[in-house]
């Protein structure tokens, strides 16, 4: 991994887990469901924001050297795996 998307997703984590500890907080405080639900989206859109950014590392790095390689096949497989898991 690219040392700048592993320090950008180490601090994406942080912010991430901060979401989660602070929505826990939220609902042992019987909050506002509504307050809840917009920090849960949140959460979802920082992690996608995290696979993004992990993905787009992983496409300029690993999938170009794995061409380059002579490795079409097997990492076509690979981003047709992650492919049906983002689907489902």
């Amino acid at each position: 991994m690219l040392s700048d998307v592993k320090k950008d997703s180490i601090k994406r984590i942080s912010y991430i887990e901060g979401h989660i500890t602070g929505i826990r907080r939220m609902l042992e405080q019987d909050q506002y469901c509504v307050d809840v639900l917009k920090q849960t989206f949140a959460v979802r859109r920082a992690i996608e924001k995290l696979e993004h950014k992990i993905m787009s590392g992983h496409l300029r790095t690993h999938v170009t050297e794995g061409i380059r390689g002579g490795r079409e096949d097997a990492v076509l497989e690979e981003l047709l795996d992650i492919y049906a898991l983002a689907s489902k």
